[in-house]
């Protein structure tokens, strides 16, 4: 499943039961994506918005976000540092595909 970085419009940062270092990273990501109008939301991975359109999640938890979600969940591996944030912002700053 994919998406347009131009259709972005929300991206939501899914966590496990702790909310630390996932909180940071939609901080961060909230900062990087403001100048596109894009918004910033952090959730439990299983409390996924049913409108979500873009998920990120540590990589371990893929396949329970993916579970839950019809969005386009992509998984990251460091909170700091992670290439997938640079992708993520790239392709919605020029428009292009994100798949996950």
């Amino acid at each position: 499943m994919g998406i347009l970085g131009s259709d972005i419009r929300t991206v939501v940062v899914a966590c496990d039961a702790g909310m630390g270092s996932s909180v940071m990273v939609a901080a961060q990501l909230a900062k990087r994506l403001k100048p596109y109008d894009v918004s910033v939301k952090h959730t439990p991975v299983n409390d996924i918005p049913a409108d979500a359109q873009l998920v990120l999640c540590q990589a371990g938890l893929v396949d329970r976000a993916r579970a839950g979600s019809t969005a386009t969940v992509i998984g990251f591996h460091s909170f700091l540092g992670d290439p997938v944030f640079d992708r993520v912002e790239r392709a919605i700053r020029n428009g292009e595909p994100l798949a996950d």
